[in-house]
């Protein structure tokens, strides 16, 4: 072995294996047996080795940078990132970090060209699209990342049209959990707070989740206890308002989120309603917020962490020309005092 510099044909030569293998291995490749890869790190470190990125990356002519973009969808409150995608954006900086990737963050407007700025100006090697609001306005933008060629991956509902790769929470799923939470508890005229169609299909998926479990139960679908909101306090508080002033009797709600949620339960304890006694509330993400209201809120957790690991690995297998599928991950329900 040469006194100078080592190599990675050192390494290789060392742990038995080619030096293809250790590259993937110490840019955190899962292809490579976890024991062959701690072996190859721990030669690593015995050589003092460390990966000259910059010459690697121009070898493939990559950036080693990946590109994640939040688009700007302004609340009625002010807010512009749900806190759920504060949550995410840890896992997310984690995982690129140990893949060997920079993370370059921005805020970006439907109305901008942001579809031309990143990987065809060689700013990143791929885009993770988080935030998108409207999808019946974001859709015509992912066809053109398609049409163009982008690598990209984004976090949303899995709709037939949506083509490329997407990572998504079977929110179906996390619907029917609140929904029998709600109905083995006794609750039998449920309301649904968030706008249930095609332009927020998230929330369209979680409704229908409630559906599936009203109709099982025997029990009549109102669509009078559905009223439209979007993913903040403010406009969750009046939907509440709106669904009060209808004077439909209820006796729970399901939340499309957790900011929807907190919303409401400022507006039933304004009207003289107690939670959980006189309506239930049951949220879904939860945000750290939903632990802290009062009532700490019942709620249905996505796994944030898991999410942005698949995120960062189908993109960078994207990158790499491999074939990836759509993810739903399943979600579980936290029950706190709420409901």
């Amino acid at each position: 072995m040469s006194a100078e510099k080592p190599t990675s044909f050192d390494i290789a030569a060392l742990a038995g294996v080619s030096q293809p293998t250790v590259s993937r291995a110490l840019r955190g490749d899962r292809s490579v047996n976890p024991a062959t890869r701690m072996r190859i790190e721990a030669i690593a470190r015995q050589l003092n080795y460390t990966v000259d990125r910059n010459a690697s990356a121009l070898r493939r002519g990559q950036s080693n940078t990946i590109a994640l973009l939040f688009f700007e969808d302004t609340a009625p409150d002010g807010s512009a990132i749900n806190p759920f995608f504060l949550s995410m954006l840890e896992s997310i900086l984690r995982t690129c970090a140990a893949r060997g990737y920079d993370l370059l963050t921005s805020f970006q407007r439907l109305s901008g060209d942001w579809h031309m700025d990143y990987e065809d100006a060689r700013k990143a090697d791929g885009i993770i699209l988080l935030g998108y609001g409207d999808y019946e306005l974001y859709r015509s933008r992912l066809e053109q990342l398609r049409s163009q060629g982008t690598h990209f991956v984004r976090w949303g509902s899995v709709e037939p049209d949506s083509g490329g790769a997407t990572i998504g929470c079977d929110n179906i799923a996390g619907g029917t959990a609140a929904g029998r939470r709600l109905v083995d508890q006794g609750r039998r005229h449920i309301a649904f707070l968030g706008d249930a169609s095609g332009h927020y299909p998230e929330f369209r998926d979680r409704y229908r989740g409630l559906c599936g479990v009203l109709r099982d139960a025997g029990l009549a679908v109102d669509p009078g206890l559905q009223a439209d909101a979007l993913s903040a306090e403010e406009s969750g508080y009046e939907a509440t308002r709106r669904l009060l002033g209808r004077d439909i009797a209820f006796d729970a709600i399901f939340a499309a989120s957790d900011m929807i949620a907190i919303g409401a339960l400022h507006a039933l304890e304004e009207a003289g309603l107690r939670v959980p006694d006189d309506v239930a509330l049951i949220g879904f993400d939860d945000i750290p917020a939903a632990s802290l209201s009062h009532p700490p809120l019942t709620t249905v957790a996505q796994d944030y962490r898991r999410a942005g690991e698949v995120l960062v690995d189908t993109l960078i297998a994207r990158i790499a020309g491999k074939s990836t599928d759509t993810m739903l991950l399943p979600p579980h329900l936290v029950v706190r005092k709420s409901g």
